[in-house]
């Protein structure tokens, strides 16, 4: 034993007790620490620190309540207004708290976790930058990331910016693995399918919005579908050329479409322009003859009326009827021309009677000119 004294000595020889050599010294040196002694003046001390110093076990019970009630207040904290609060029993996801003082059971058995739900986060595909987002400077073109191939069989060079937020914290924090990567993922793969729905004039210019919009909405829809706790807020074309190999011999294909559509707009504003003046001016004929039409007929109905009704009277007075059409066919015939007239009545007889003629026809010249 290594408490034992080698060389005997008087009490019997005890590892604690009596002379000899021991591990603590020679003979009659330092002694080993009596444990029992060590705790007792623990617990002197101890009981020393308590008010009045002779509380004894009560004391110890207060502390152990005070001990207990800390371990408790350890479960209140706080989600800020731009936060999310995810409560976990024993590491699992149980529910998620709104912003504000919260409180969970203390550790180890609840824990709360609060990520950023508002902050704005971006994601680059087909290129890398640096900088915040709207002053952003591109690095590097990613040429595995750009090039896609177009619905016509065109490769086109794309590249584009997500944003995106965090909607459900819970689904976020434990459905997806490396969320950045996972979004960009997603990103890519929408994108190079609606550009493989598309025609290449359709993404380089007017359906640039269209794309941005589909892609957005099969972005959203495969990301619901991994709970992935994410809303995509936008996506946003920041390029789209055709490779860099051939973008001279394209943008002069592109002029030359440009000059053909200004071309057919130019004869289509002319056509515009001619063909409604034409339809009116045959409208306008066709009127025209229609109202002659409906004239004539008229007038021929007209006649063949008045001519039953004639008809009607000289069947019923001939003589009347005779003379009254002559009088009407020597009005229509004299209405017009200069008349003298000689009244055989008068009390003149056998007299001629003096007419100045020439002077008659005279003022009868001036009267129709001044007419």
């Amino acid at each position: 034993m290594p408490w034992s004294n080698q060389g005997g000595g008087s009490g019997g020889g005890g590892g604690w007790q009596g002379g000899g050599r021991g591990p603590w010294g020679q003979g009659g040196g330092p002694q080993p620490p009596n444990l029992e002694e060590l705790l007792r003046k623990g617990q002197d001390r101890f009981k020393g620190l308590l008010p009045g110093g002779r509380w004894g076990g009560r004391g110890v019970f207060l502390i152990f309540l005070v001990l207990i009630a800390a371990w408790a207040a350890s479960g209140f904290y706080r989600v800020g207004p731009d936060e999310q609060g995810v409560v976990l029993r024993f590491g699992k996801f149980i529910e998620q708290t709104t912003p504000g003082l919260r409180y969970h059971l203390p550790a180890p058995i609840e824990s709360a976790l609060t990520p950023k739900v508002t902050r704005v986060n971006r994601v680059e595909v087909g290129f890398q930058s640096a900088g915040d987002i709207g002053r952003s400077s591109a690095l590097r073109n990613l040429p595995e990331e750009s090039l896609m191939l177009t619905g016509d069989e065109n490769i086109v060079d794309i590249n584009f910016t997500v944003l995106w937020q965090i909607s459900n914290a819970g689904h976020f924090l434990f459905n997806i693995e490396r969320p950045e990567n996972t979004v960009k993922a997603v990103a890519e793969s929408v994108m190079r399918e609606v550009v493989g729905r598309s025609k290449i004039d359709t993404v380089l210019t007017e359906g640039r919005n269209e794309v941005e919009l589909q892609t957005l909405k099969l972005m959203q829809e495969t990301l619901d579908e991994y709970k992935a706790g994410i809303v995509v807020t936008q996506v946003k074309l920041a390029k789209a050329d055709p490779p860099s190999a051939v973008i001279d011999a394209f943008r002069d294909v592109q002029a030359a479409r440009a000059d053909e559509e200004r071309l057919v707009n130019e004869a289509k504003a002319y056509s515009n322009d001619i063909l409604p003046r034409a339809r009116g001016e045959s409208e306008r004929i066709k009127q025209q003859a229609e109202g002659y039409r409906k004239q004539t007929v008229a007038q021929a109905e007209g006649e063949v009326s008045r001519y039953l009704a004639i008809q009607r009277e000289y069947k019923l007075a001939p003589e009347v009827t005779r003379k009254r059409l002559y009088l009407e066919t020597m009005e229509t015939v004299l209405q017009g021309t200069n008349k003298i007239l000689i009244d055989n009545e008068g009390g003149s007889q056998g007299v001629l009677p003096y007419l100045p003629l020439p002077e008659l026809q005279r003022r009868t010249g001036q009267n129709a000119g001044a007419k």
